[in-house]
């Protein structure tokens, strides 16, 4: 477990940036213990615990790149073709004799480069006059050789710690060596909801309730993380029970999180219930939609309550709490890519903050990318999310942004 104290989450200032927020979870937060080895095939998704060297050079021998044929680069002639005796044949997975001098062997793709042999010549630029190679001028030294170690030498680190993997992480593992590797053991988040006006979907809805939503894109954006995932439902308005709850899914979880529940109201019970169970502070972030969050601890385990509206859900799981569980799984997650666009509307803001509208893409005449500006601004509105491509971020020293001007997207497919 995190085991963090009751005061990590302090913040003396009256509104928080999104660089302050990273770079107090940076501060504050501490990886979770605990490596296993799992075996390559398994390991998608997982986080290296250590460094992992490569066990061999990669390549681990000069090979051909190329189906053609080797020859030594000072044999050829300065100017004009050059005509060589072939002398042999080599192919992948085979050991290749050494080429006699002033000779041309028949070499495939991966073979292993006979001794002596330094370049490749692709078998569709030589011709063949009955057993001797034409050449053609101009090739350079190496030309189709790969050497051994030239995209790894052994004992460097393939793969640094804190990568979550991915598949082409997998592969190179697989090349250098690796049947298994040390990963992270994964996080282990609860999530639930809370509000007696919650219903399960399936379920019939009574006149005053409405079904439960964030909660399950909760579970699916951590489920992207390798996050294992306590799905503890809907929990209702009843302070005692709220307490209990938390305190044994902090005794079990990495991290506990909702939406929702946690303001002033008579009615937030989950705040009242944090505030019993641990020490719970309200993160006023300087962005739009999703300005409060709060954070808290309950028995040495982070708690992060977000907002009610799927919105600004969506905002501070990608910009605050995903960073938080990549602190927590000892993970170094890249930046959220952003890409450039022209936009298509106008708008205004308060200056001081940073806001993401959400926006749809398309292709100008010019081939540029244009951000379109969903028509509905509320935080509420699910359909804002469905049915555009990304987030169009307003810097902080912005006030307003004029049709045609430049502004940057995150599409959500790159948000992770």
């Amino acid at each position: 477990m995190a085991q963090l104290s009751d005061d990590c989450f302090a913040f003396g200032g009256p509104l928080m940036s999104v660089e302050e927020a990273l770079a107090l979870i940076g501060e504050r937060i501490a990886p979770i213990d605990g490596v296993e080895d799992v075996l390559v095939r398994s390991a998608e998704g997982r986080v290296l615990g250590r460094d992992v060297p490569a066990l061999v050079d990669l390549p681990p021998f000069d090979n051909s790149a190329v189906d053609g044929w080797a020859v030594r680069h000072g044999d050829l002639a300065r100017e004009g073709e050059t005509r060589l005796p072939a002398a042999g044949r080599v192919i992948a997975g085979s050991a290749a004799a050494a080429m006699p001098p002033g000779h041309a062997v028949r070499i495939f793709t991966g073979a292993p480069m006979p001794a002596g042999a330094d370049t490749v010549f692709m078998q569709e630029d030589v011709t063949l006059d009955g057993g001797t190679v034409v050449l053609p001028p101009g090739l350079k030294r190496g030309a189709n050789c790969r050497k051994a170690g030239e995209d790894i030498a052994r004992g460097a680190v393939a793969l640094p710690a804190g990568r979550l993997l991915r598949p082409q992480d997998l592969a190179l593992a697989a090349a250098v060596g690796h049947a298994s590797l040390p990963v992270r053991r994964p996080l282990r988040v609860a999530v639930f909801s809370t509000g007696n006006e919650l219903v399960e979907p399936g379920e019939p809805l009574p006149a005053a309730g409405i079904y439960d939503s964030n909660r399950f894109a909760l579970i699916a954006l951590l489920g992207r993380l390798g996050v294992a995932v306590s799905d503890l439902g809907v929990l209702r308005d009843e302070p005692e029970r709220l307490r209990e709850a938390l305190m044994a899914a902090s005794g079990e979880h990495d991290l506990i999180l909702t939406s929702g529940g946690v303001s002033t109201g008579e009615e937030d019970h989950v705040r009242a219930a944090v505030e019993a169970a641990g020490r719970l502070v309200f993160w006023r972030l300087a962005i739009k939609p999703g300005r409060p969050v709060a954070m808290g601890v309950i028995a040495g385990t982070p708690f992060v309550g977000l907002p009610g509206n799927p919105v600004a859900v969506y905002v501070t799981f990608t910009f605050v709490v995903r960073p938080l569980l990549a602190r927590l799984m000892g993970a170094e997650l890249p930046r959220p890519l952003a890409i450039p666009a022209r936009a298509a509307f106008a708008y205004r803001k308060k200056a001081g903050r940073r806001e993401f509208v959400r926006v749809s893409l398309r292709r100008g005449a010019d081939s540029a990318y244009e951000a379109v500006k969903y028509p509905r601004d509320g935080a509420g509105v699910l359909t804002s999310l469905t049915e555009t491509d990304g987030l169009a971020v307003l810097p902080e020293d912005m006030t307003g942004l004029a049709e045609g001007d430049r502004v940057d997207v995150y599409p959500y497919a790159l948000l992770g």
